[in-house]
């Protein structure tokens, strides 16, 4: 080959440098942490060392009590200490009932209508605010006998819901990791949190308990129940239920029931699932 060109040369020489740039702009991106995998990626938040980090809870059963096999449980909350209010889901048979906590038996109920799949109950001043799925309605209950009462409705998917007596506000979870904080009155949207677990969003928030300044929450087909600090999201606490599973077979038959009595102790919870056989009183640990 004769020698180069100056043209040639000059076409080569920018072909070097801009295989060069490419080159340092690929090792700028590694150093970065830009692989979509995450692996090596220090911004990606499940290898972000300053997030925080979910210790391990512990569970001891305290008692078993029957519960509905029936019941399609997608809410739990205490009334008083005598009379546990919960909402059993899907399309045709939902329903809001009363029932002795101690006996599983069921005291009085109220239908919601057939085109409504019930789902997330709490507790706010003596009425129990009712979430229904697909359809967005809120409904209201007296507690003492289940008259219904003028509902509204949401600007989401309803899934869970627990009520926050001190600042006066409702938590809703929609399926996601997205938690809003709502509006006593008409469940406006006011803020909301990405529930993260060691800086990892966690998918399918489901039903939610409000104990003691802490945020419970089931996740929707698992076995855990995260505790989770409501002004930022970020899960505290994980306890693994799975020894609590009844195992009937029923693959729709998953932990989805948290209830707090008044009166007991911050770390005593209540907890079952849906068509699940028993109900079971809990303590957490460590103490809260």
């Amino acid at each position: 080959m004769g020698p180069m060109s100056s043209v040639t040369r000059h076409a080569h020489a920018a072909t070097r440098v801009g295989a060069l740039a490419v080159a340092v702009t690929v090792l700028v991106a590694t150093l970065a942490g830009c692989s979509r995998d995450g692996s090596i990626s220090p911004n990606n938040p499940s290898n972000d060392a300053s997030a925080p980090r979910a210790v391990v809870l512990t569970l001891t059963v305290v008692a078993e009590h029957p519960h509905d096999p029936t019941s399609f449980t997608e809410g739990l909350v205490f009334v008083d200490d005598d009379t546990l209010a919960e909402s059993s889901g899907q399309y045709g048979t939902s329903d809001v009932r009363l029932a002795e906590p101690l006996t599983g038996q069921v005291q009085r109920r109220s239908l919601l209508d057939a085109t409504q799949f019930a789902e997330g109950l709490a507790l706010r001043q003596r009425t129990l605010v009712q979430l229904t799925w697909r359809e967005r309605a809120v409904l209201r209950w007296t507690a003492s006998d289940l008259t219904s009462m003028p509902g509204t409705t949401l600007d989401a998917e309803g899934w869970g819901l627990t009520y926050d007596a001190g600042a006066d506000v409702f938590f809703h979870s929609n399926g996601t990791s997205t938690v809003a904080i709502r509006d006593p009155e008409n469940l406006a949207e006011q803020r909301t949190i990405v529930v993260r677990r060691d800086g990892v969003e966690v998918p399918r928030v489901n039903e939610l308990e409000f104990v003691a300044g802490q945020l419970w929450a089931n996740v929707w087909q698992t076995n855990d129940i995260l505790r989770i600090d409501p002004a930022t999201g970020n899960v505290t606490g994980v306890l693994d239920c799975t020894r609590l599973d009844p195992k009937i077979g029923d693959p729709e038959a998953v932990l989805n029931g948290i209830a707090h009595r008044p009166g007991d102790p911050p770390n005593r919870l209540w907890v079952t699932g849906k068509r699940w056989p028993a109900m079971f009183e809990i303590d957490v640990g460590p103490a809260l």
